[in-house]
């Protein structure tokens, strides 16, 4: 029976699949050790030479497929990113949950100038479509299924809906000032890691889509003025580094809101697992609810 957040995904459960997907694509499972748990839950294997991603459900296997098409596609552009590191066949399915084995990049914690980050974000955007689809982004997606599994009090699930069903008929009057292109769809500073020899990667690539490339402009702005996460120097140096300030764009506003609710219904998934996601969760809805400083928003 393959397990899903309503019957508690979490980490032992990860880690129980992660063993056998590695027995099926002949990797030696030493030293598993989680990174993070959100969408997938992330391991670090053999002190990080390799770094494997286990989906929460089935539901995540297209996207997966996708994220290893993707791959292939920057390795033949020479675009640096994530390379897939075995031989065998990808994803690994076990009981629904797909399974993916990527090259670690030197420790997993040295992380790109934001100057390099813009610089890379614009090489993106600047690629040629694959000659396989990419979907169309879908921004609220994955909004509606986070809220109704999600272990949260009632009254804040209602408020979460309501706040996705008013941002989705905002975002769905945007103009965006940039052209429609392949996005990365979750470009941020944790997101762009040095490798062995100190070259910045791009990782994570299941959110690829078809979109405005302002959507990938976004966290770092608001990492910048709405969580304090970067100074200004470091913002600047994004802005320089791709060419475009979006904070400057008429719909800056409504895009952050709708980044900020994504931000809560994603940490949500935890919350049943997390005390600590759990209060998280909760003050940030606080947050949205009042209008008040995002600034002690916690980084998850």
């Amino acid at each position: 029976m393959t397990m899903s957040e309503r019957t508690g995904f979490g980490a032992a459960e990860a880690e129980t699949i992660l063993r056998r997907a590695c027995a099926l694509a002949n990797v030696e499972p030493d030293g598993i050790k989680m990174l993070r748990f959100g969408d997938h839950a992330v391991f670090r294997i053999n002190g990080g030479r390799i770094v494997s991603r286990v989906g929460r459900s089935a539901d995540r296997l297209p996207s997966v497929r996708r994220e290893v098409s993707v791959a292939k596609w920057l390795a033949a552009e020479n675009y640096p990113a994530a390379r897939l590191a075995t031989e065998a066949e990808q994803p690994v399915v076990i009981d629904g949950h797909p399974v993916t084995f990527w090259e670690g990049l030197a420790d997993g914690d040295t992380y790109a100038t934001t100057r390099e980050m813009g610089e890379l974000l614009r090489r993106l955007h600047e690629l040629k479509p694959p000659e396989f689809p990419l979907p169309e982004l879908r921004p609220f997606g994955s909004v509606e299924r986070r809220i109704e599994s999600a272990s949260i009090p009632i009254g804040t699930r209602t408020y979460l809906a309501s706040l996705a069903d008013e941002l989705a008929a905002e975002y769905g009057r945007l103009r965006f000032a940039l052209p429609l292109g392949p996005i990365h769809g979750d470009f941020n500073i944790g997101n762009v890691l040095r490798d062995g020899e100190g070259r910045p990667n791009v990782i994570d690539l299941d959110g690829f889509a078809m979109g405005p490339r302002e959507w990938d402009l976004m966290h770092t702005a608001m990492y910048y003025d709405s969580f304090g996460w970067h100074t200004e120097t470091e913002y600047a140096n994004f802005v320089q580094g791709y060419g475009f300030d979006v904070r400057e764009w008429s719909g800056y506003p409504v895009l952050r809101r709708v980044r900020e609710l994504l931000m809560v219904t994603w940490l949500s998934q935890n919350a049943g697992a997390s005390p600590q996601a759990a209060e998280e969760v909760e003050k940030r809805v606080e947050t949205l609810r009042s209008g008040g400083s995002r600034r002690d928003w916690a980084p998850f």
